[in-house]
């Protein structure tokens, strides 16, 4: 399999796990650690971890942080066209209660991510196939250059591309149908349930799956406990959630993309495309954090 190029946020994931539900005004017992994350960096590690050869396009700061994140994932195996830049490493706070997880971000010098940067990423690796874009970007008037600019030069170039809609919030605030423009003729398109209703409306997981397919060749639509489903290209298929102990699902949909898109780059039948994600995302579900262990 090519090399993959993933383009996206690099971020350090201060995670909060409470003991119970935050009390507001007072204190709240939780256990809390660091770790790298961000969505593209973390299915870039997933990626890797499948053996696929594969680069993230990101920016960290010209800090320590910023060391340390691309420091994790070189380790992993992911080559790092990130660029340093003169702002903060971001950072997202994930406060996690039980299943439920909310997240405070400050994007730091993810931000500044520029159409130039993606264009270096694409020369330095003329042996790539496909490009896999996180949603962050394009949430994002500074970034949103980048992200357009990274989708059209890939489908210049012949490579084949994905998106991951990433965030039912941001997808509010910049709205349904700039999202679907801008993301209009990828090969494919994840979202989880919320995020598809977002997009697209409300209505069962086939027809989410068939509305986003008539924007993107085939779309794929997650539902947690409930497996997934994909519809477009390849017709309509559903697979289960894999049997997994919950530990953090933090991750979960990043782990998801990375298997199932290594399955769909190796033509795999849509019913394998979606068990190769679930199963990525019951081993992400088991273990603390959002990347693979080490």
């Amino acid at each position: 399999m090519r090399r993959v190029l993933v383009v996206g946020d690099l971020v350090t994931d201060v995670i909060a796990a409470a003991s119970g539900p935050v009390a507001e005004g007072t204190d709240t017992e939780a256990a809390i650690s660091f770790r790298g994350g961000g969505s593209a960096a973390n299915t870039a590690a997933w990626l890797a971890r499948l053996g696929v050869s594969v680069t993230l396009v990101a920016a960290v700061g010209q800090d320590a942080a910023g060391e340390e994140r691309i420091a994790e994932l070189r380790d992993a195996g992911v080559a790092c066209a990130a660029v340093r830049l003169p702002a903060p490493t971001g950072t997202v706070v994930v406060l996690a209660t039980g299943a439920e997880r909310s997240m405070l971000c400050d994007r730091g010098a993810n931000a500044l991510l520029a159409p130039e940067h993606v264009d270096a990423a694409l020369h330095g690796a003329p042996d790539a196939a496909h490009l896999h874009l996180s949603g962050y970007p394009l949430f994002d008037e500074r970034s949103r250059p980048a992200g357009l600019r990274a989708l059209a030069a890939a489908r210049s170039a012949g490579l084949s591309t994905s998106v991951d809609a990433a965030s039912a919030g941001p997808l509010r605030r910049v709205g349904a149908a700039a999202f679907l423009h801008w993301v209009r003729d990828a090969d494919l398109l994840f979202a989880n349930a919320d995020e598809a209703r977002v997009l697209v409306g409300d209505g069962p997981p086939r027809r989410l799956a068939e509305a986003l397919a008539g924007v993107a060749g085939a779309a794929i639509v997650k539902l947690g406990a409930d497996g997934a489903v994909q519809a477009g290209i390849g017709g309509f298929a559903q697979a289960p959630a894999a049997p997994a102990d919950v530990t953090d699902v933090t991750g979960a949909g990043d782990a998801f993309a990375a298997g199932a898109l290594h399955a769909w780059l190796a033509g795999a039948a849509p019913e394998q495309v979606l068990a190769e994600g679930a199963g990525l995302a019951a081993e992400a579900i088991s273990r603390p954090g959002a990347r693979p262990a080490r």
